[in-house]
């Protein structure tokens, strides 16, 4: 996947897929679950990232080297959407010397002493590296949004749960990104989008099948009862916290090969944006590595 020769539709996906920071969308009407790019098939978008992983492959080598930037990729979801299986397909070709995934669950009682960006903060890549969120500090505008009992656990002062509490949130949240890019640590965020009915089929799959029953809980189900709350709370976060400097890309996430072309393509595009390189070998080092290649070559 040479990421300036791709087919038209493919090339247009960031621009399509980024939410606006200077507009308010509606995550229903303004974004579909079933994007299709015309003339890829789901083979098509099969073939297509398997030629891209060499070249992302390519561009973490250049970023490990250079120790100059770092990449944050937030991706959040709904359950079943294919996080798990998108950071394995995109990420394939990593080292996994430059490359931390953290899946975020509940908080633990340590966690729960600290503000709630703390356990996040201690999980921020190293220059030169990769870091994947598999779920992340938004959770704390999300799901402690529709479970607002979530707060009770969080020690905080009573006078600060109040209705303001969310749009503090956003704004920490902005600041803190910004705070992140203003320090060389590049933050993509990704919401994969997946419909409720299919949502649905592959729960019933990982019900049916042995090997995958281990992924389902009884919560998931239960869950589904507030599918248009979290839906109203992510519109909300994206309206808020799609920023200049750390944008939300809204992923259609029925077709799995599709959404994970897409979330390369653009995780791709942005790394070939930093002008990545190998560091330059001075005159003096030349001639070390000279001299090394002869002691090398006359050993006995």
């Amino acid at each position: 996947m040479d990421i300036g020769k791709l087919p038209k539709d493919v090339a247009k996906l960031a621009d399509l897929l980024r939410v606006p920071h200077d507009s308010k969308i509606s995550l229903s009407k303004d974004y579909s679950t079933k994007l299709k790019v015309s003339g890829l098939s789901k083979k098509g978008a099969k073939l297509l990232l398997e030629e891209g992983i060499p070249v992302l492959a390519e561009y973490q080598s250049k970023l490990y080297a250079q120790n100059n930037y770092a990449l944050l990729i937030v991706l959040q979801a709904l359950d079943a959407a294919g996080k798990d299986g998108t950071i394995k397909h995109v990420m394939s070709g990593m080292n996994p010397q430059g490359c931390q995934v953290t899946s975020f669950k509940a908080p633990s009682n340590e966690d729960l002493d600290h503000d709630y960006l703390w356990r996040c903060f201690r999980k921020l890549p190293e220059r030169g590296n990769i870091g994947i969120f598999n779920r992340s500090y938004y959770e704390e505008v999300l799901i402690a949004r529709v479970h607002p009992k979530i707060l009770d656990k969080q020690q905080l002062p009573d006078h600060l749960k109040d209705k303001n509490i969310w749009k503090r949130r956003f704004e920490e949240i902005n600041n803190f990104e910004k705070y992140l890019v203003n320090n060389g640590i590049i933050v993509l965020k990704f919401f994969l989008n997946v419909s409720k009915g299919e949502q649905k089929e592959r729960f019933l799959e990982r019900l049916e099948l042995p090997d995958k029953n281990w992924k389902f809980s009884l919560s998931d189900a239960t869950e589904r009862s507030y599918w248009d709350d979290y839906h109203k709370a992510y519109e909300d976060c994206f309206n808020h916290t799609s920023t200049k400097w750390a944008p939300w890309y809204i992923i259609p996430a029925d077709n799995k090969p599709f959404a994970r072309v897409a979330v390369a393509y653009i995780i791709g595009r942005t790394l070939k944006s930093l002008d990545l390189k190998y560091p330059t070998v001075s005159k003096a080092q030349k001639e070390e590595l000279q001299k090394a290649k002869s002691i090398l070559m006359n050993e006995k």
